[in-house]
């Protein structure tokens, strides 16, 4: 398998309630490395702007508020099928279907405060990287 890198944001409800450092070990349990990060709080237009492909959904304004309502902390997860590997690590989207020892099955507080987002593909994955990092952030 090949090395791969994915964006992942730890989102508002788990920054709120300190749960970085427990989220970023089952990322390197996982044998993710975590190559570029930073904390930032975005702002509703930012928010509109990286969630766009949803424009149309009728969850999105409501995502747009709570992702600029508290700091996120965006990264760059690296390793062998990175983007699977992050997907599975996070669990399902619903918190009441994730495997246990996921990382939404055990922080997740409903399907809209998930506490993380991961990209679901190298084209999208390479967008968001970009969204958040220059190249010179990111150090493997």
């Amino acid at each position: 398998m090949a090395i791969e890198r994915t964006l992942s944001i730890i989102k508002p409800d788990a920054t709120n309630r300190n749960l970085t450092g427990k989220i970023n070990a089952k990322f390197e349990e996982a044998g993710l490395r975590i190559v570029a990060q930073k904390r930032i709080h975005l702002t509703k237009e930012q928010a509109g702007k990286f969630y766009a492909v949803h424009a149309e959904r009728p969850f999105y304004d409501e995502l747009c508020e709570f992702m600029a309502s508290a700091p996120v902390v965006a990264q760059v997860l690296e390793g062998e099928g990175a983007i699977a590997k992050n997907r599975e690590v996070m669990g399902a989207t619903n918190p009441a279907d994730a495997e246990a020892g996921t990382i939404r099955a055990e922080f997740a507080e409903s399907v809209g405060e998930n506490s993380v987002h991961g990209s679901d593909a190298p084209e999208t994955a390479a967008e968001e990287i970009s969204f958040f990092f220059a190249g010179i952030e990111i150090v493997g």
